[in-house]
C-alpha cells in the first residue's frame, strides 16, 4: 500500500475521529445540563441531544456545494474550524440557547466532513484498497467515540459542577490539531481534472501516489469519464442515477433504524435502567466504545477481502438477535450483565457491518460527476433520520418500557437483511468509473 496514500487518508480521517467525539460527548452532559437548567424532556431532546444533529442534516444536505465548487481539501480544512469554535463555545455557554447554537455549529461540521472525507479519499485510492482507505474514517469515528467515553469518565469529578465543561471543551485540542495537518493533504485529482480542468495540477498529485504509467492510466480514465458526462445533461435527481438514489437512501435509512445512535447517545441512562449505578454506567459505556473500535478493526480488514455485502449479512443478523435479546433481558428484568452482554453483541454487528460499509459503500455507487451531492444526499438521509431518533429518544426511553424499543429496532432489521439479500450490489474491487457503468441507466 501506498504510503503516501496512507497518510493522506489517515489526516483525512481524523474527520471522523472529530465526528465521532463531538457526537458522543454529549452523552456525559446530557444528566448534569438537565439538571443545571432544568430543562423538559422535549426541550432536552430538541435544544440540548438532538440540536447538533439539526446541524449535521444541514451540513450533510449542503456539504456538496463546498466540496464541488471549492474542493475536497479546501471543505476540510473549514470544517476542522467548524469543530474548534463548537468545542469551546459548547464549553463556556452560559444557557442552554447558547450551548445548542454552539452545537449546532459542530453538528455543520459533522455532516460536511461525513459528504467530504469520504468523497476525498475514495478518489485518491486505488480500486483494491478503496474500502480499507475509506474504512479508516469509520474507525476514526469509534476511535472518537471511545475516546469521547473515556474522556468523560476521567473527567467526571475533575471540577465539579463544571465536569460537564471541561467534557465538551476538550474536543479543541484534536480539532486544531487535525485543521493544521490537512494544509498538508493536496487536491483530488479527480475534482482538479473534472471541476477546475488543471490535468497538470492532477498528474502531479498522482505521480506522488503512483507510477508515471499508472498516473497515465488514471488520468486517460478520469477525461474519458470527464468527457463521456460533460453531454449529460441533469443533475443528481435525475432518473438515469435512480438505482444508486434509492440504495443510498436505504443503507442510511437502515443505518439509524438499527438504533445505534440511541444507544450511543443515551448509553449511560439505558445502562442506569438495566441496573447499573450511575458511575458504573459512565464506565459501562467505555466497554461499548471499546467493542465498537475491536470491531470496527475487523471490518475494516475484511471489507477488501469478504466484501461489502458478506459484512452487512453478519451485521443483520447480529443486529436482530442481539436487539431481541436486549429486549427479552428488559422484559425479564434479567441482569444487568445479561442486557450489557448483548447491547455489546449489537454494538459489534453495527460495527462489523453497517459501521464499516455506511460510507465506503455511499462513496462508490455514485459517478464522478455527482459524486458529491449523491454521498450528500445519503449522508443527509442518515443524518435526518439519526436527528429524529435522538430527539425522540429522551421521551421513548422514558415513555415506553424499554424492550418495545429494542422490538421497534430489531423488526428493521429484518427489513435490512431483504434489502442485503434483494437489491445490494457488491462493489469490493471495481473502479469507480466501472461501477458507474453498472449502476447508471444510460
Amino acid at each position: 500500500m501506498n504510503r503516501r496514500i496512507l497518510y493522506y487518508s489517515i489526516v483525512v480521517a481524523m474527520a471522523g475521529f472529530l465526528f465521532g467525539f463531538d457526537t458522543v460527548v454529549i452523552s456525559g452532559a446530557n444528566l448534569p445540563i438537565k439538571q443545571l437548567w432544568n430543562t423538559s424532556d422535549w426541550f432536552h431532546g430538541t435544544f440540548i441531544m438532538s440540536m447538533a444533529l439539526w446541524g449535521t442534516v444541514i451540513g450533510a444536505l449542503a456539504g456538496g456545494i463546498p466540496t464541488d465548487k471549492y474542493g475536497r481539501k479546501t471543505t476540510l480544512f473549514w470544517i476542522g474550524v467548524l469543530y474548534f469554535i463548537s468545542a469551546l463555545g459548547s464549553a463556556l455557554a452560559t444557557d442552554p440557547y447558547l450551548f445548542s447554537f454552539f452545537r449546532f455549529i459542530g453538528g455543520l461540521g459533522v455532516g460536511a466532513s461525513s459528504v467530504t472525507a469520504p468523497t476525498y479519499t475514495s478518489e485518491i485510492a486505488p480500486a483494491k484498497s478503496r474500502g480499507q482507505m475509506v474504512a479508516l474514517y469509520q474507525f476514526n469515528i469509534v476511535f472518537g467515540i471511545l475516546i469521547a467515553f473515556i474522556s468523560n469518565y476521567l473527567l467526571k469529578g475533575f471540577d465539579g459542577i463544571n465536569d460537564w465543561r471541561w467534557m465538551m471543551g476538550v474536543e479543541a485540542i484534536p480539532a486544531l490539531a487535525y485543521t493544521l495537518l490537512i494544509l498538508g493533504v493536496p487536491k483530488s485529482p479527480r475534482w482538479l481534472i473534472l471541476h477546475q480542468k488543471d490535468h497538470d495540477a492532477a498528474l502531479e498529485v498522482l505521480r506522488k501516489t503512483n507510477t508515471e504509467e499508472e498516473a497515465l492510466a488514471v488520468i486517460a480514465e478520469i477525461e474519458k469519464d470527464g468527457k463521456a458526462s460533460e453531454a449529460i445533461k441533469g443533475g443528481v435527481f435525475s432518473k438515469r442515477y435512480s438505482i444508486p438514489l434509492m440504495l443510498a437512501f436505504l443503507i442510511a435509512f437502515f443505518n439509524q433504524l438499527s438504533g445505534i445512535n440511541f444507544i450511543l447517545y443515551y448509553a449511560p441512562e439505558i445502562l442506569e435502567k438495566a441496573g447499573f449505578a450511575s458511575s458504573d454506567s459512565l464506565l459501562s459505556s467505555i466497554s461499548i466504545g471499546g467493542i465498537n473500535l475491536i470491531f470496527t478493526i475487523l471490518g475494516m480488514y475484511l471489507i477488501d477481502r469478504a466484501g461489502r455485502k458478506q459484512l452487512m449479512y453478519i451485521g443483520s443478523v447480529g443486529y436482530i438477535v442481539s436487539l431481541l435479546m436486549v429486549a427479552y433481558g428488559f422484559y425479564t428484568e434479567a441482569s444487568a450483565n445479561f442486557k450489557l452482554g448483548f447491547i455489546l453483541m449489537f454494538i459489534a454487528s453495527h460495527a462489523i457491518g453497517q459501521g464499516a460499509v455506511i460510507w465506503v459503500f455511499i462513496s462508490e455507487i455514485f459517478p464522478n460527476r455527482v459524486r458529491a451531492f449523491g454521498q450528500a444526499w445519503g449522508c443527509g438521509t442518515h443524518w435526518v433520520f439519526a436527528a429524529l431518533i435522538t430527539l425522540f429518544g429522551a421521551v421513548l426511553i422514558n415513555t415506553f418500557d424499554p424492550w418495545m424499543v429494542f422490538v421497534f429496532f430489531a423488526g428493521f432489521m429484518v427489513l435490512q437483511l431483504l434489502f442485503v439479500m434483494f437489491l445490494m450490489p457488491e462493489t469490493k474491487g471495481v473502479s469507480l468509473e466501472e461501477l458507474q457503468k453498472r449502476l447508471v441507466k444510460e
